[in-house]
């Protein structure tokens, strides 16, 4: 079972896959990890090479292990690749992961993570600052700036293509168990779709 996130920036898409790893197992796919060379922005779609991205996510559907890309944000390029082993359940997560519709037609589930504005810049900061080495400032300026713009033309109206909207305001486990609750539900529903046909 493929299952795609997405969601703005700050809004918990990687605590929640590390959460949903952490209970049921899996391998997660990072829309980040396949950033093109020289990328100029983050917050453009056209940065993701989508066609790696889909090749590889068949590959994992058909059981065959992946080189995925590393990519370095900081230098802006790709530095290796890591070997992803398949799995019975494979997480995609990022800013765009619902926006193209060769991805959107991979994913067995589609979850749109949503949280108010105001805590997804607050952890937006505490990240970047603990693990990307940024500035208040910086990170202020990129979140304001290019960040709220692609949020409102490129993420936001990804939330129509979601087969669910969870909203990350409370404990993190309150919302990796809604996502788990969502994937049985699917899963039985698939079930019994099968068993009628």
């Amino acid at each position: 079972m493929i299952i795609g996130l997405a969601g703005g920036t700050g809004s918990g898409k990687s605590s929640i896959v590390c959460g949903l790893v952490a209970r049921i197992g899996g391998c997660v796919i990072d829309l980040e990890s396949y950033a093109q060379n020289g990328s100029a922005s983050d917050y453009e779609p056209e940065a993701i090479d989508t066609t790696l991205l889909v090749t590889q996510l068949g590959e994992l559907r058909r059981g065959e292990a992946i080189r995925k890309p590393v990519y370095s944000l900081e230098a802006h390029t790709r530095t290796g690749v890591e070997v992803v082993a398949p799995a019975r359940l494979v997480l995609v997560e990022g800013l765009f992961t619902l926006w193209w519709e060769s991805l959107r037609s991979l994913l067995d589930v589609k979850v749109f993570v949503s949280a108010p504005a105001d805590l997804r810049l607050i952890r937006r900061i505490r990240r970047d600052l603990a693990e990307r080495g940024r500035t208040v400032e910086e990170v202020l300026h990129q979140y304001s700036g290019p960040g709220r713009t692609a949020h409102e033309r490129y993420v936001e109206p990804t939330r129509a293509h979601a087969d669910d909207v969870v909203i990350n305001d409370g404990p993190l486990e309150d919302t990796v168990e809604q996502v788990i609750a969502l994937v049985r539900r699917r899963r039985v529903d698939g079930l019994a779709g099968a068993v009628h046909q």
